[in-house]
Formats: structure tokens, sequence, C-alpha cells
């Protein structure tokens, strides 16, 4: 859904970079959608072993996705859990902290200043439709600054963004994915998807859904989203008596943690405007193809970008924003466990929150 421009705009944003472990490029395009509300994050060294890199698709508008492009990483590294090793857990409360950081006057702020001039009046309507007041808090100091002003009661943005984030530390490749963008990994030239798409219709989904006193309805929920997790969208994040992870929209992640071995040859992360047109396997083979006459990366996503686009809007696929990002590693990677103990990587489920 969403409205259309009578002509694509094909310019895009390519970016190469990379550092002794891997290299990588990316790519993306507005196409016929009327703005551009993807964002993106790739960071080679986060610290000295450890390389970040994300998919921000938005919905609704464009302020979350460049919110989680800007501050998602540094939450991420700032965490407790992330100086003890766990960088499971620390991705997991950075994707929660999106929600809370967005709250409140300093996070109406920060997304106004994101925005364009339209952004900030809608805003503005935003911080008055879902500012319900607050009584008395027993949460703990924060180190992103409380400030008094007009839109303090502001509890987050109506629009959102999905968030599929990889961290990569030596042999060690963690996913993180709330929404329907996708990582996948060839591994022998074969397509494994490292991320499940979080539609409405899936089992574990739907039920949370139903639970939190939502519906679906023609595959969406409450006959709107058609992403079942997600960070934002507040007005599905209002049920007092749920924690966060049991709202009828969560931006509770899958994490799924992989080891990489000499077979693995690129991942791909990428925004549905790529899987709407292609399968896993369909861009691992293509990726493959366009390696043997291509060497730059950024290259190879836009031609990615180029075939997916739609040459009218008649049929829906192909019409959407587009961002994708390769990350090539550098071999060897290491020695591991066995090529066949290794041979499919698996999608985990959802790690348990603390409470």
């Amino acid at each position: 859904m969403g409205i259309y421009l009578s002509s694509p705009k094909t310019e895009k944003f390519s970016e190469d970079g990379g550092n002794g472990r891997l290299r990588y490029g990316l790519s993306s395009m507005q196409g016929w959608r009327a703005t551009m509300e993807d964002a993106h994050a790739a960071i080679t060294d986060l610290d000295a072993t450890t390389s970040f890199f994300g998919v921000y698709d938005g919905h609704g508008g464009k302020v979350v996705a460049k919110f989680c492009s800007k501050f998602l990483h540094q939450q991420v590294l700032k965490n407790e859990a992330y100086a003890a090793g766990d960088i499971g857990t620390s991705v997991q409360k950075a994707f929660f902290r999106m929600d809370k950081m967005m709250c409140g006057q300093r996070g109406w702020r920060e997304l106004a200043a994101l925005g364009d001039k339209i952004n900030k009046f809608t805003g503005m309507i935003e911080g008055l439709i879902w500012s319900p007041r607050r009584g008395g808090s027993n949460e703990q100091p924060d180190d992103w600054v409380f400030e008094e002003g007009p839109h303090s009661d502001f509890s987050g943005p109506t629009c959102g963004c999905t968030a599929c984030v990889v961290i990569i530390r030596n042999n060690q490749l963690i996913v993180a994915n709330a929404g329907d963008s996708r990582c996948v990994i060839s591994r022998k030239g074969q397509a494994y998807n490292l991320s499940r798409d979080h539609k409405p219709d899936l089992e574990a989904e739907k039920e949370r859904i139903l639970k939190a006193g939502g519906f679906i309805h023609a595959g969406r929920i409450n006959g709107s989203l058609n992403l079942a997790r997600a960070i934002g969208d507040v007005e599905f994040k209002q049920n007092k008596f749920l924690p966060v992870e049991k709202q009828i929209v969560t931006a509770n992640p899958d994490i799924n943690i992989v080891e990489l071995c000499d077979d693995d040859d690129f991942l791909v992360l990428a925004c549905d405007g790529i899987w709407d047109c292609m399968s896993s396997q369909q861009l691992v083979d293509f990726i493959h193809e366009q390696l043997h006459v291509e060497n730059k990366l950024s290259a190879v996503c836009e031609r990615v970008l180029d075939r997916c686009l739609a040459p009218s809007t008649l049929g829906g696929e192909g019409c959407d924003n587009m961002t994708m990002i390769v990350v090539q590693f550098k071999k060897p990677i290491g020695s591991i466990a066995s090529t066949d103990e290794q041979s499919e990587p698996a999608v985990a489920e959802s790690k348990p929150v603390e409470s």
C-alpha cells in the first residue's frame, strides 16, 4: 500500500567499505514510492573485532527508521551485556531501547529533527494524540536525559520500522530481526535464511496479537499493519497490563547466532522491497552471477535494485522502496566445527526477555 509517483525515482545512494575481515557494498533506491522511508547502517569497526550492519524499513513515515540508523548500534555498544560478551542480549535490549528513547520531550525533538517540515507538524499532532498523562514512576534514572517541555508526555511515534541487523565478531554472526526485512547467507552457493519474516498470519504472531486484544483482517493487524513486529507503532503497544514482548506489535527481535566457516561466501541484508520480487535462492544465484563480472559490491546491489524495479505500478511488486547490503567475508575465515555440522544454519527463536 502507499502513494505512487507517476514515474519512479531511480537515483541510488550507494556505498562500499571494508576492513581486514570483510568488505561490503550497499545501495538504496526510492523507486515508485512517493517518499523514501528506508534507512540503513554500515559500521565496519563497531569495536576492534566487531562489525555492524542494519536495514530499517519504515512505514507510515521515515523518522523511526532514521532514528534507528542513528542510535541503535550505539545502544548495542553501550549496553552492559555487550561488555560482558553477551551480544545477543545487548542487541535485544537495544531494540526495546529504541521505543523507550523515542518517548518524552527529547524523543519528540529527535524525531522532529530527523523529519522534514511535514513530519515535524505530524509529530506535533502525534504528541497531542498519544501523550497520556504520566503518574508516578519507579523507573531507574536514564542517561538519555529527560527534558521538560510541551511534549514531555509524548509516548512515541505512530509510524514505525522493521529492523534486521547483523553483528559480526571474529567467526561469530549474530542476527537480530523484528519485521519482514531479511538476512540470508550464501554457503557454498546455497541460500539459508538467518531470519524469519514476522507476518501476522504466523501462528506464534497470531496468538500474541489476539491475546493482546488485536485482530487480523486481510492479513493486516487491526486492518492496517502487515507485519507483526516493529520498532515504533506506539498505538499497537498501549496495553498497560502486558510486558513489551506480548503487545499486539512488539519490537522483540528473534536472535540467531551462527558460526561462520570457510564455505560462507557472503550475506545479504535487504528490505521486503527486494524479497517481494526474488526468493532467497534467486537473489543468491543472481549475486554469484554478477560477482563473475563485477567486483564492486555496491554495483552488484544496484543491478539487483534495477532488476526488481517494476515497469509500472499495476502489479504492486517491485514498487516499494529498496535497500540492500551485501557483506563478503575474506578467506580464510578460520578453523571451526566440521562443515557437516555447519551445513544448515538455523533460524533461532526469540531469546526470553528478562523482567
